[in-house]
């Protein structure tokens, strides 16, 4: 075998352990993996919290993936302008000479100062209307968060940073939307409960709590553990920090995407000796995500389920 061979075959054996620690290390929920949907804002970064200043894009999702907005503006600003350059400064050239010499310099030299003063009129009006504009705008803001009241049912929400807020949907004809501290305590249960589901692989009660879409990838995860004869093994879960990325509204459902940071027991175990392959039984391991929730108004009773999962 060649040396060049050799080499190949090393670093593909080690993308392939790669990769296979990276799937058995991480047995909860998601298994470190940004996948989901987001309403129309899937492939757009969330807004930075202090939980999470940065999220990782969505990797795996059934929303239509289109091109952004400003690829076109961006690639036609990215040509070269048919008057800039070299060529611009020709062209001025040559139109200058050409009035220097049908009116002289003298006339030349007026003409160019009466567009000089236009311009710079013209320009002062510009600023003055621009300001008068800004000044007569409404103040748009992210809602400012109100602590939770230190009532023993707020306690966890509290010393996880949680916080009330409001925020205003996307379209403008809906009305705005509030997160309040139900929502958060409901958003901390969904946490402890898909997790302990998907560590029991109770696939009914993730369909629950979970969209369709979510469903289907747990699902899958939970069947290549089985048919590698291992399993997750989840437990005590809890939340140590969490914050409001960002609340909307789109057709008719609501849509949350919350920042948190909890600790529980994640290991992956063989089915039938239950020898830990990975992670620890005893010793507790921390992961940042930023989960988000979606409460459709067809289906109110359902309450909040898990729409997406986005590693921070």
């Amino acid at each position: 075998m060649s040396l060049s061979r050799l080499v190949a075959l090393i670093l593909t054996l080690a993308a392939g352990f790669a990769i296979v620690a990276a799937d058995v290390a991480n047995a909860r929920a998601g298994g470190g993996r940004s996948f989901g949907s987001r309403a129309g804002k899937t492939f757009m970064a969330p807004p930075p919290t202090n939980t999470a200043p940065k999220a990782a894009p969505i990797e795996r999702s059934m929303a239509p993936k289109s091109a952004p907005a400003s690829a076109q503006p961006a690639a036609a600003a990215a040509q070269p302008s048919r008057f800039g350059g070299m060529r611009g400064l020709l062209l001025g050239g040559l139109f200058a000479a050409g009035l220097a010499s049908i009116f002289g310099f003298g006339a030349l030299a007026s003409v160019l100062g009466f567009f000089l003063q236009f311009a710079l009129i013209a320009g002062i009006v510009y600023l003055v209307l621009m300001l008068l504009r800004i000044r007569n705008q409404p103040a748009f803001g992210r809602a400012v968060p109100q602590g939770l009241g230190r009532t023993p049912q707020r306690d966890t929400l509290a010393q996880a940073g949680l916080a009330r807020a409001s925020a205003t949907s996307a379209g403008a004809s809906e009305p705005a939307l509030t997160i309040g501290g139900d929502d958060f305590d409901s958003f901390e249960r969904r946490l402890g409960d898909i997790q302990t589901a998907y560590g029991r692989e109770d696939v009914d009660k993730l369909g629950a709590m979970t969209t369709p879409e979510m469903l289907s990838y747990f699902s899958e995860e939970i069947s290549e553990k089985a048919k590698q004869g291992l399993r997750n093994e989840i437990s005590g879960v809890k939340l140590l920090q969490g914050d409001l990325a960002e609340a909307w509204r789109d057709n008719g459902s609501d849509y949350a995407t919350v920042a948190m940071r909890y600790s529980l027991i994640d290991a992956t175990v063989e089915r039938e000796t239950g020898r830990v392959v990975s992670g620890d039984l005893d010793r507790p391991t921390e992961a940042t995500e930023l989960w988000t929730f979606r409460r459709d108004d067809r289906a109110r009773a359902d309450g909040w389920q898990l729409s997406a999962i986005q590693q921070a």
